[in-house]
């Protein structure tokens, strides 16, 4: 009943079922992927493996001493290896200044502007080469909006820099400097191969009328003058590397694979263009444990490997707290806390940092 809402939104969810416990005893079977919310609220748990229950007990004796190898794996933070370091001389790759989004409000019958939701307020951030910035805040903080505005899919205010690297004719060495993104979309589209984004559904962001061959190839026919043969290399080395090197899943349709599957077809369709940022907007929040962690491993290897630098939206701290280098914690539109991960999760300075480790039980 939680999967999709941030970790005070679910805080008020289950104070709101206990409440109604208390008053009418009621019995509940709470169904879940998220382990500290299970460990929060329920009595007894039963860990469920291929149609099979593998493993019962009282919540505070499995999670102090698992039996089963299952319900180990569950257990564990299923990362193979925490985030490497950002190397010191890495380089600003990416810069947003005072950025904002506003959206009018219209009231009456001419719809006049009476007012402005405030979904992003003056929120600055840098971000480096094989940098995760991890991006959390409740339902409606403007975390999402923000990855849009930084794609510039959503119209807004303030400024936004990329590095470009130049290829330079009198010379062999390129030349690199910070460009300010163009607002009009012509003017963008040479970015937009440098920059992609994966979406939270992946059933929603695949077309169910086309093949996995067609879904990930489409970037390269818009952005690389490529032949049919040269494109069909391209795509088989995308999707192997996301971990689907299987020939027969080329035309196959999204509806024929699993949830985790999807969700590297749709990473596949970002890697096809070589992207620098990738922009992860809650991409495993329908994903069980196990898949999630197949998905983070994936994606931490593409950085160790390819130096791709994450903008990673999530409201699983958890994930958060292995997987990204430095943090920004969104309310209402702004920035309440930001900087190394590490150092919030051990010393977090703001009231509502706090509120949200305290609900994520961290």
């Amino acid at each position: 009943p939680t999967t999709a809402l941030d970790v005070t939104i679910q805080a008020q969810i289950l104070a709101l079922i206990a409440s109604i416990q208390q008053e009418i005893g009621l019995a509940v079977l709470f169904i879940s992927h998220d382990l500290n919310l299970v460990k929060t609220f329920a009595n007894r748990a039963a860990v469920m493996k291929d149609g099979h229950i593998v493993e019962t007990a009282p919540v505070d004796k499995i999670f102090a001493s698992p039996k089963h190898e299952y319900t180990k794996l569950l257990l564990s933070d299923g990362l193979d290896a925490a985030a490497a370091p950002v190397h010191k001389d890495a380089p600003l790759l990416l810069e947003a200044r005072n950025l904002k989004v506003h959206f009018p409000v219209r009231t009456g019958i001419l719809r006049r502007v009476t007012g402005h939701i405030k979904a992003v307020d003056g929120i600055s951030f840098t971000l480096r080469r094989g940098e995760t910035l991890g991006i959390v805040g409740e339902s409606g903080s403007g975390k999402s909006t923000l990855g849009k505005a930084i794609l510039r899919l959503v119209k807004s205010e303030g400024d936004i820099y990329k590095l470009n690297i130049q290829k330079t004719n009198t010379s062999d060495s390129d030349t690199a400097q910070m460009t300010p993104l163009p607002v009009r979309e012509d003017g963008m589209r040479p970015f937009r191969r440098t920059m992609q984004i994966v979406f939270q559904d992946p059933y929603g962001s695949l077309s169910p009328r086309m093949t996995v061959r067609d879904i990930v190839g489409e970037g390269l026919l818009i952005h690389e003058n490529l032949k049919a043969a040269e494109r069909d290399d391209r795509v088989r080395a995308a999707l192997a590397e996301a971990g689907l090197g299987e020939p027969s899943f080329l035309d196959r349709y999204p509806n024929e694979f699993s949830g985790g599957q999807r969700q590297r077809i749709a990473i596949a369709r970002s890697l096809v263009l070589k992207p620098e940022i990738l922009i992860l907007d809650e991409p495993t929040s329908s994903l069980d444990r196990t898949v999630q962690f197949q998905v983070i491993n994936l994606l931490q290897s593409l950085r160790e490997k390819h130096g791709i630098s994450y903008l990673f939206i999530s409201h699983d701290l958890s994930l958060v707290k292995s997987f990204c280098h430095s943090l920004l914690i969104m309310k209402a539109g702004i920035c309440v806390e930001s900087g190394p991960c590490a150092a919030i999760f051990a010393n977090p300075q703001a009231a509502y940092t706090k509120e949200l480790l305290a609900a994520a039980g961290l």
